[in-house]
C-alpha cells in the first residue's frame, strides 16, 4: 500500500498561483506514473496532468497545459502541479493519483493509489 501525501493547497485570487505537492508516506515512486485529477462540486473527477516513470511522457487533460505544469523530483520524490493564472472554476479538490503501470494515464480508473485530496479555492 502507498499512502500519498498532498499538499499546497489553499485560497487564492483568480489570477493568483498555487504549487501543490505529493509525496509518498514511505516508498520511492519514481517508477510509479503519477497523475493529478479534480473534482468540483456536483461535477465529475476530471483529468489534470500525468508524468511518467522516472519523469517521462508528461500529459495533460483539455485546456490544462497552457496554465498548469506537472513535474516531479525524484530526488526528492515529489511530484509538483503549478498551476498559473488561476480562474474561478479551477476551484475543486485536487487528487494525486500513483500507477505502477498504465497506457491511459488519463483515466483515473487505472491508478492504483490516491491521495486524500487537497482543496483549492480561487476567489474572484
Amino acid at each position: 500500500q502507498v499512502q500519498l501525501i498532498e499538499s499546497g493547497g489553499g485560497l487564492v485570487q483568480a489570477g493568483g498561483s498555487l504549487r501543490l505537492s505529493c509525496a509518498p508516506a514511505e516508498r520511492s515512486f519514481s517508477r510509479y506514473v503519477l497523475g493529478w485529477f479534480r473534482q468540483a462540486p456536483g461535477k465529475e473527477r476530471e483529468f489534470v496532468a500525468s508524468t511518467g516513470a522516472y519523469g517521462m511522457h508528461s500529459l495533460y487533460g483539455d485546456s490544462m497545459e497552457a496554465r498548469f505544469t506537472i513535474s516531479r523530483d525524484n530526488v526528492k520524490n515529489t511530484v509538483y502541479l503549478q498551476m498559473n493564472s488561476l480562474k474561478v472554476e479551477d476551484t475543486a479538490v485536487y487528487y494525486c493519483a500513483a500507477a505502477t503501470q498504465t497506457t491511459t494515464p488519463s483515466r483515473d480508473t487505472t491508478y492504483d493509489y490516491w491521495g486524500q485530496g487537497t482543496q483549492v479555492t480561487v476567489s474572484s
